[in-house]
């Protein structure tokens, strides 16, 4: 009887495990995607990202002193943040993405 509870939870263990490996491989995947459509806005006016994007939700000031737009979304109710960071000269030179999948 002992080894059979032994068996068990050891199965279980391995099951759990694989199980964490498997969704922490889907979420570096999806990561990665989103990190690559974003990194094409890299170095493209701000008027190209306003046709792909559409209006940002609000505009903010760095500390650096260039502009950000920020975006927001929702998806399956979980909130959605990306942040462009906006040279002097109106190029997109930075992005930050926070809960998009």
């Amino acid at each position: 009887m002992r080894s059979i509870t032994l068996l068990f939870v050891l199965t279980f263990l391995l099951i759990k495990l694989t199980g964490c490996q498997t969704v922490k491989n889907k979420t570096d995947e999806i990561v990665k995607k989103e990190n690559e459509k974003l990194s094409q806005f890299i170095g493209q006016p701000v008027s190209e990202l306003k046709i792909v994007m559409g209006l940002p939700y609000k505009e903010e000031k760095s500390d650096t002193g260039t502009k950000v737009f920020v975006y927001k979304t929702k998806k399956y109710g979980i909130p959605c943040e990306r942040k462009f960071e906006i040279s002097n000269n109106d190029m997109v030179i930075g992005f930050v993405s926070k809960g998009c999948f």
